[in-house]
């Protein structure tokens, strides 16, 4: 079993900055791919970042530019530091685990990101 703790989150203004951790304890192996998810209030659950285990990067359009997703595979640990922040990235966000070659998915608690205008 694997278990994902987020922390960082909380009140911003807009334009300013935030760094997101996620610390996975368990059964991890180097070839979990992890990623962030966000749900804003009212809506579905939806991806904002991914990244492989040899770093390689996935963005959704919204936040391209102005997030970046990071690891630390000696810490399992992913971040995701988010620059520019808009009203619009106002949301619960998730950090991910997925198994390479199984169905196994892992979600962390979630941590409220609220930027004001």
């Amino acid at each position: 079993q694997v278990q994902l703790v987020e922390s960082g989150g909380g009140l911003v203004q807009s334009g300013g900055s935030l760094r997101l951790s996620c610390a996975a304890s368990g059964s991890i192996f180097s070839s979990d791919r992890m990623g962030w998810y966000r749900q804003p209030p009212g809506k579905q659950r939806e991806l904002v970042a991914i990244i492989s285990s040899g770093a390689s990067t996935t963005y959704a359009d919204s936040v391209k530019g102005r997030f970046t997703i990071s690891r630390d595979n000696a810490k399992n640990t992913v971040y995701l530091q988010m620059n520019s922040l808009k009203p619009e990235d106002t949301a619960v966000y998730y950090c991910n685990l997925a198994r390479v070659h199984a169905v196994n998915v892992y979600w962390g608690q979630g941590t409220q990101v609220t930027v004001s205008s």
